[in-house]
């Protein structure tokens, strides 16, 4: 199973040219970026390990890639996130976000059906990493 998340989720894993190019279109944007790392990318967990502090001042992409590289190193079965903050309007919202590196194994999720009072049902989506 694939986990898509965030821009380009669906399309094959970008080469770190791709990535850098990316950034740049950030960066021209005026952009933060900022990097992210998790091991459970369920949909709901949207509190994702930061790598540093957000990249507000920064103009080069080259900068990014090196700090998307030193969290390659450090968590390679992690998944990584880069995200690109627009703070134009006084609050930070995302403008983009997508995943730069994932586990060789991705483990998937399972459905969980419970029935409740009357004919209420309630699904539940769990990671298949929590069943370790």
């Amino acid at each position: 199973m694939r986990i898509t998340q965030g821009t380009f989720s669906f399309l094959p894993e970008l080469t770190d040219e791709q990535i850098r190019k990316q950034v740049k279109y950030c960066l021209d944007n005026d952009y933060a970026v900022s990097i992210e790392h998790t091991d459970d990318p369920h949909p709901r967990n949207t509190y994702w390990e930061m790598w540093g502090l957000p990249m507000f001042d920064l103009k080069d992409p080259a900068g990014v890639l090196m700090e998307i590289n030193e969290c390659r190193k450090a968590h390679p079965e992690n998944y990584i996130r880069v995200g690109a903050f627009d703070s134009e309007r006084g609050t930070e919202s995302m403008r983009i976000s997508f995943i730069v590196n994932r586990p060789a194994q991705e483990p998937g999720f399972y459905l969980e059906r419970t029935e409740g009072d009357g004919r209420a049902i309630r699904y539940t989506t769990h990671s298949y990493t929590k069943m370790k």
